[in-house]
């Protein structure tokens, strides 16, 4: 449910999958950053995640006759300072494109959907594509969902960042691409499949703290119509993504 860190320590929240970053405009689930290139200094710092500081960092990787040439061989010469660290960082990170499921070929007239996934997404555009719009799937926004607060965590979510009361239990809209390979979902990972999402929207939103006006009733949904939006999220599999063999362990 929550993801492990260090020492096999646990946080309180799920990592989100990592691809299409850079037309993302914050990143974590509160927004807490918001430049690409300054993101690893969260989870690296972080005394769960990584427990380390980058002056650390830096002092391992200078020390590694291997990543001196990786670094010469990217910058010119074998120097490693924390501003290059970052930035190859956020070279690896913007190259993790995903744009080749079966909706992206349908899109690009390359395939066409069953008539099931075609349902599904014509049930996408009415009940869902408000907050996960296409294409990324995402408003990039941070809303108040409805799930009943988890008092044995007590996560307030985009309060912790902005201070602002009318944000808490607010956390990212998630992209739905490639949902299908990335339970449990939630910021908090509270459901292990796509029918416990759905039914939650179906009956079981929770009136919190500035629950987003959208859910106020929830959305409805028929068994039939949870079946065809199934149909539809399994079409946001990009297949050649997660097979790229660029982004295997190099070791």
């Amino acid at each position: 449910r929550f993801s492990h860190g260090i020492n096999d320590s646990l946080g309180n929240r799920n990592a989100p999958g990592l691809f299409n970053m850079n037309w993302n405009t914050s990143f974590m689930w509160d927004g807490g950053v918001n430049h690409l290139e300054t993101q690893p200094l969260a989870p690296i710092a972080n005394p769960i995640e990584m427990n380390e500081n980058l002056n650390n960092v830096v002092a391992k990787l200078s020390s590694s006759n291997k990543y001196k040439q990786l670094f010469k061989s990217a910058f010119g010469n074998e120097e490693i300072n924390s501003q290059k660290i970052l930035k190859a960082f956020a070279q690896f990170q913007g190259v993790l494109y995903s744009y080749n499921s079966k909706y992206d070929q349908f899109k690009r007239n390359e395939v066409s959907l069953t008539n099931e996934e075609q349902a599904g997404y014509n049930l996408f555009i009415q009940k869902c594509n408000n907050c996960h719009r296409e294409p990324l799937f995402t408003d990039h926004d941070f809303k108040n969902n409805g799930l009943p607060v988890d008092v044995t965590i007590n996560d307030f979510g985009r309060e912790k960042i902005t201070g602002n009361a009318d944000d808490k239990f607010k956390f990212k809209t998630p992209t739905l691409r490639n949902i299908t390979l990335t339970a449990p979902y939630m910021h908090d990972g509270r459901f292990n499949s796509l029918e416990q999402v759905l039914n939650h929207y179906a009956n079981g939103i929770s009136n919190t703290t500035n629950l987003d006006p959208t859910l106020q009733s929830g959305i409805p949904l028929t068994n039939i119509e949870k079946n065809y939006l199934k149909a539809f999220l399994f079409t946001l599999t990009d297949y050649k993504f997660v097979q790229d063999e660029r982004f295997k362990d190099p070791n």
